[in-house]
């Protein structure tokens, strides 16, 4: 671990950020020998987790105890741990709660640390970023240090702000007392309907006289979004109150102002489903749970990346590097604009996956180093043992559901099929785009609207597959880039996927079908 550096270094990779995904892709360099070093500004890791969630539990699960002693399948259920081989150094020796307090992931990531002798120089401040003619200048209090490729690691940097008359009168969920005695008899309103604003109302619940959430939008239930930084449901009893009508309410409304008069505020607001109807409330407390931006003001014009339309993330390619500057790529939370609400790159149990993924794609680039792939006969019966192989074991294509896959690529002339682990699907298509026979598979949800998501009337026929609600396997078929064929394999309650006449034989007549269509095709060119 480095203390202090000569004025100007180089190196091929820097990474900013000392958080999980910065010390997850620093593990992930050192292991493949390249020349990195992670700057980050404070004099530990894992700043972020230092002061939030403000109210110190964490929504990842801890599932300590399982039905399975594989370590790969363990992790499903173990969000916290980075990956590692051997692994040990596993979350569950630091916390054995399901629902972990916050200071036990950091002190967990500062082990982790220090464990691998990671090359992180601490209390070393990004003050701007430049581009290089041939990568980036990085320039720091003490020096500059030069990359050819530059990862942002950062996390959020700052809250995010809706654009709002009056919001400076809100108290920022960063800057808010924790106390619920400070709220007491209080009417309060939440801006915000997010996780962060469900953990205020479920501290203030038994303090605060009412309680209004509010944002023009739905609320977004994970149980049926199927995504993790969606509401959950162990804030229940906020809902429970709601329903049993406390005051405590759900609002879908925009507010129109925020107004202080003496003690209190007066809110103006317009309700987004009631025909335009408009309400003024009045609250002692309005605290302002919106969610975090990244902070883009350490870049120079030159490499300032292009940001979603909300302003609150960059823009990436489907190899994580940014849209529109070459050589800078973005790691952990920052980097999930293309599974965005859907699978789990946001979260340390999705985006470790990610990274093992960048740097196999960073070697490639950088290092000459090839992307690695098994072989596999270009047989039905041998792919169907490769795809249920690694369905039934595999925690990235688990975690990573709907968006890391594995592919095969089929050799026209008759080859092995070439077999790729846990790649981005629309990297995949983009990079095997001009193959005349790609495969992808992954795990992927039920998502048409079933209503009662505890009352779903289930098909469990294998020619009704596609119907499948819970997490059940799905293989596609690319031609040229384009996708000519899929094929569901049932839900299973254990999510295995090895029965014989629901999963084996209807994936095996698939590749002997389209095999053998291959094969013709191919002989008429």
């Amino acid at each position: 671990m480095t203390d202090s550096a000569p004025a100007e270094v180089r190196h091929q990779y820097v990474i900013v950020g000392a958080g999980p995904a910065g010390l997850q892709l620093s593990y992930y360099l050192q292991q493949a020998g390249a020349d990195y070093l992670t700057l980050e500004r404070a004099s530990e890791p894992a700043g972020f987790f230092r002061h939030h969630p403000r109210h110190r539990k964490l929504i990842s699960l801890n599932k300590v105890h399982s039905v399975s002693t594989d370590p790969e399948i363990r992790l499903r259920w173990d969000w916290n741990s980075l990956l590692h081989e051997p692994a040990d150094l596993p979350f569950a020796d630091y916390s054995r709660e399901y629902y972990p307090h916050a200071d036990d992931l950091v002190r967990y990531l500062a082990d982790f640390g220090r464990h691998h002798k990671l090359n992180v120089r601490y209390d070393t401040d990004v003050r701007r970023i430049d581009r290089a003619d041939d990568g980036f200048t990085v320039h720091t209090a003490d020096g500059t240090v030069s990359a050819r490729c530059l990862i942002v690691a950062t996390g959020w940097g700052r809250p995010n702000i809706p654009d709002v008359p009056g919001i400076e009168h809100a108290v920022g969920y960063e800057a808010m007392s924790t106390d619920p005695a400070d709220y007491a008899d209080h009417r309060v309103l939440i801006l915000g309907k997010g996780n962060s604003a469900f953990e205020t109302a479920s501290a203030l619940l038994g303090h605060a006289a009412m309680i209004h959430l509010a944002s023009p939008r739905p609320l977004r239930l994970a149980w049926n979004t199927k995504h993790p930084g969606d509401v959950r449901g162990h804030h229940g009893a906020v809902l429970d109150s709601y329903q049993f009508k406390t005051l405590h309410s759900v609002l879908d409304c925009v507010i129109d102002e925020i107004r202080p008069v003496g003690e209190r505020f007066e809110v103006h607001l317009t309700y987004t489903h009631a025909d335009g109807e408009t309400a003024v409330m009045e609250y002692e407390s309005v605290l302002r749970c919106t969610g975090f931006a990244m902070d883009t003001s350490v870049f120079g014009d030159g490499c300032r990346p292009r940001m979603t339309p909300n302003g609150r993330m960059p823009v990436t390619r489907p190899d994580w590097q940014s849209a529109d500057v070459d050589g800078l790529y973005f790691a952990g939370t920052l980097a999930q604009d293309r599974d965005f609400k859907k699978a789990s790159s946001a979260f340390i149990d999705g985006f470790r996956y990610n990274l093992r993924t960048l740097t196999r794609l960073l070697q490639e680039r950088y290092d000459g180093v090839p992307l690695p792939y098994d072989e596999v006969a270009a047989e039905a019966g041998a792919l169907t043992a490769a795809v249920l192989d690694r369905v039934n074991w595999s925690s990235a294509l688990w975690t990573q559901f709907e968006f890391l896959v594995d592919a095969l690529v089929v050799d026209p002339a008759g080859g092995p099929v070439r077999h790729y682990h846990d790649l981005p699907e629309d990297h995949a298509v983009e990079r095997f785009g001009d193959e005349p026979h790609l495969y992808t598979f992954g795990l992927r949800w039920g998502r048409d609207e079933y209503g009662d998501v505890f009352a779903i009337e289930r098909h469990p026929q294998p020619d009704r597959a596609a119907e499948s609600a819970f997490i059940h396997p799905v293989i596609r078929r690319y031609r040229g880039g384009e996708l000519v064929a899929e094929l569901h394999l049932l839900e299973d309650l254990l999510a295995e996927w090895r029965r014989e006449d629901r999963h084996v034989r209807p994936l095996h007549e698939f590749f002997a079908a389209d095999l053998g269509r291959s094969a013709v095709d191919q002989h008429l060119r």
